[in-house]
């Protein structure tokens, strides 16, 4: 939202542009590292991977988000390139978060769901730029999720984890 909000009204497709090149550049990451986990003999083992979003929650629920608005805007200013702009943005903002998410789902994906998973990645990439960008457009629903969505995204990532933990049966490696 705020890069919707610092960015010229004929430049906001590029916003989009540069979220679905950063994002690509998340994925595809993500997806090189969960095939090389993929060598990992035992379920369980991978399914320690889970304890990663669970921690993310936590940390974000204890210490809230490190996000800087304020660089992000003048970052957007500065360059001239907004796609390269808002690609390098959301790598950098995102990009420890959505790897320690994506791995482990990753991991756990069979060739079928894995494009299922992407597709739908990318679908709803697309819902949440054009919702970012209609919001900004209405102070009382921006201001909400300023206030609300570090909680929405603690409670998402302790669910994503406690997910994987279950689904991959390391809790019931470990209590059995």
């Amino acid at each position: 939202m705020v890069i919707f909000g610092s960015t010229k009204s004929n430049q906001k497709w590029l916003v989009y542009l540069g979220d679905i090149l950063g994002t690509s550049i998340l994925v595809i990451s993500s997806l090189v590292l969960a095939i090389i986990l993929g060598f990992v003999p035992e379920d369980w083992m991978l399914g320690l991977l889970g304890i990663i979003p669970v921690l993310m929650g936590v940390k974000l629920l204890l210490f809230g988000e490190n996000d800087d608005d304020d660089a992000v805007e003048n970052g957007m200013k500065k360059q001239s390139s907004v796609v390269l702009n808002v690609a390098l943005i959301t790598v950098a903002t995102c990009g420890a978060d959505n790897i320690g998410i994506y791995v482990p789902i990753f991991v756990q994906s069979n060739l079928t769901s894995l494009i299922i998973i992407l597709i739908t990645f990318f679908f709803m990439l697309t819902i949440f730029c054009y919702i970012g960008n209609l919001l900004v457009r209405i102070p009382k629903v921006a201001d909400l999720l300023e206030k609300w969505g570090r909680y929405i995204t603690a409670i998402v990532y302790i669910f994503i984890g406690t997910g994987i933990l279950l689904e991959s049966g390391t809790f019931a490696h470990f209590l059995g």
